[in-house]
């Protein structure tokens, strides 16, 4: 009997142990694993909700009739009115990134500004095909917690661990009772074949 009591308290204790973490780690990430998935849901549907701006656009021309990079930058600075931080037209710096898209024959050109503000320009002709803010950047930092600074970025990462924690303590709270309630239970010495039955006193 000793021993049959011994993996049923080693069960429980680790049962107890894995509804306390489930429960803690849900409490302290809650905000965490809400606003992760809440910004992952309105990333994946950013066109469809207007954050990202779709541009139907083909190359008239080859990429090697290109104008050159410096030129498209000044293009895209040129294109935003003058205010806030983008006034100078010829400082390079206030542009973040330029992703250029040979196929569809334009490159966008996109500023550190608190809007992030983004040009679309023509590569061959240097024509301005759209203005405007890109509302998915904001939404991106937040996902991954590089809004709040750089650090908090391990924060996003702490969330995940999080939820994978939370999954497997959750599947465990699930399963264990039903996996253990259908446990044969040992056989006393009255129940194992060839014995001999007790002889009442």
């Amino acid at each position: 009997m000793e021993s049959a009591t011994k993996p049923q308290s080693s069960r429980r204790r680790l049962s107890r142990a894995a509804f306390y973490i489930h429960l803690w780690i849900g409490i302290v990430f809650t905000f965490s694993l809400i606003a992760i998935s809440v910004t992952g849901i309105l990333l994946n549907h950013k066109r469809g909700l207007g954050l990202m701006p779709a541009i139907e656009h083909e190359a008239s021309r080859p990429l090697a009739d290109a104008l050159a990079l410096s030129r498209l930058a000044e293009i895209g600075l040129s294109a935003v009115p003058n205010r806030e931080d983008v006034s100078r037209t010829r400082d390079m710096s206030r542009i973040d990134r330029m992703d250029v898209r040979p196929r569809n024959g334009y490159v966008k050109v996109r500023l550190r500004d608190s809007a992030s503000t983004e040009v679309t320009v023509d590569l061959s002709d240097g024509r301005v095909l759209h203005v405007g803010p890109r509302g998915d950047v904001f939404l991106e930092r937040l996902h991954s917690g590089e809004v709040f600074g750089g650090r908090w970025v391990l924060l996003s990462d702490a969330a995940a661990v999080a939820l994978v924690i939370t999954l497997i303590t959750g599947y465990w709270l699930w399963l264990a009772p039903r996996l253990f309630s259908r446990a044969p239970e040992p056989a006393s010495d009255e129940k194992r074949p060839g014995a001999k039955p007790r002889r009442a006193s």
